[in-house]
């Protein structure tokens, strides 16, 4: 089987992204489903892993990376008549899918909070292997099919558009907040299209301005970040950048007793720490954003309520699939999809 892995570095060696054609053919365990992707999308953190986010050194155990897809269920392997009755309403469908494997018995579980469950295990992230792969395995509970009106190229969206709808559902205010969502890569191309539904003014701040210009055709307003006033005037502001520089702006930019929502995860730079006390002296709440409903990100695909497709620059064909991540840290690219 063909599986695009992280190999982890040694001896200071460069991280190593490799195709290999001899994985081990994986097998669906109790619960969990034999999927084959169709089509799947390169995300920001699989960059990160690449560049150390996680800090695992996969060199004994290489990672299959890739977390984000639509794919066809081969095989299901049920366990309770709850996963019987699903797999009858799955057969035969496109899939896509939550990325966190959980053990619904932890406390986290037991008290709704399961994406954040104490053992588990997360695809193509953590103890794993993901869907740069002919076939990889997920739990049946974690699927969600696909409606026949929703094709390929928008379906692969669902987790990310997941990941950003969550964003805005953690937000409470009163009044019409000014929002600002700061990064103009794939996941804030995302979340400012979702801010901007809600009741509130909202704007997009990045570096490059053929991104930006895709907020014209949305009607949302859009600046370059070396041309706005650091005021620390907004009210609530979303970190989509993934780097410190992106935090530091967003303490420059909240106002006090403000919210900063950090929306993307990164590789820790020992040499390039991040002051946190504009948090303490202004009174900033910081809030944490990860994962979403799945089922909620199809109905909002199949409902056309966010423009994905314009996002897509770049496809690469699976055998190819070490090029598409090479070719997804472009600051050129925004979504870069793999057909297998």
């Amino acid at each position: 089987m063909r599986a695009l892995r992280y190999t982890g570095s040694a001896s200071g060696d460069a991280p190593s992204v490799r195709m290999f054609s001899d994985a081990p053919d994986p097998s669906p365990g109790p619960g969990e489903a034999l999927v084959r992707p169709v089509r799947a999308g390169v995300c920001s953190t699989d960059l990160e892993i690449v560049r150390g986010y996680m800090n695992a050194d996969r060199d004994a155990q290489p990672i299959t990376l890739g977390h984000e897809f639509v794919g066809v269920v081969e095989e299901f392997n049920p366990a309770t008549p709850a996963q019987q009755e699903l797999v009858k309403r799955l057969k035969g469908k496109r899939v896509v899918g939550s990325i966190n494997a959980v053990c619904g018995e932890c406390d986290m579980c037991r008290n709704g909070l399961s994406n954040h469950c104490r053992d588990r295990t997360v695809l193509g992230i953590a103890g794993r292997d993901g869907c740069f792969a002919d076939r990889f395995c997920l739990p049946i509970v974690n699927l969600v099919a696909v409606p026949e009106g929703v094709d390929d190229d928008h379906a692969v969206f669902a987790e990310p558009l997941a990941a950003a709808m969550h964003a805005a559902h953690q937000l409470h205010f009163e009044g019409k907040p000014y929002i600002t969502v700061l990064g103009d890569g794939r996941l804030g191309l995302l979340c400012v299209q979702v801010m901007s539904q809600l009741n509130a003014s909202v704007r997009l701040i990045g570096k490059h301005e053929k991104k930006l210009a895709m907020c014209e055709k949305w009607g949302i307003k859009h600046r370059l970040l070396r041309d706005i006033g650091r005021r620390a005037d907004q009210d609530v502001v979303v970190d989509c950048t993934g780097s410190p520089d992106g935090l530091r702006t967003a303490m420059q930019l909240v106002r006090p007793r403000g919210t900063i929502l950090l929306k993307s995860t990164f590789a820790p730079r020992v040499d390039d720490p991040v002051d946190l006390s504009p948090l303490v002296v202004n009174e900033i709440e910081l809030i944490g954003s990860r994962c979403g409903s799945i089922s909620g990100a199809v109905r909002a695909l199949e409902q056309r309520r966010v423009d994905v497709a314009s996002l897509i620059t770049s496809r690469f064909a699976f055998e190819n699939g070490a090029k598409a991540i090479e070719a997804a840290s472009s600051a050129e690219q925004i979504k870069v999809l793999i057909d297998f």
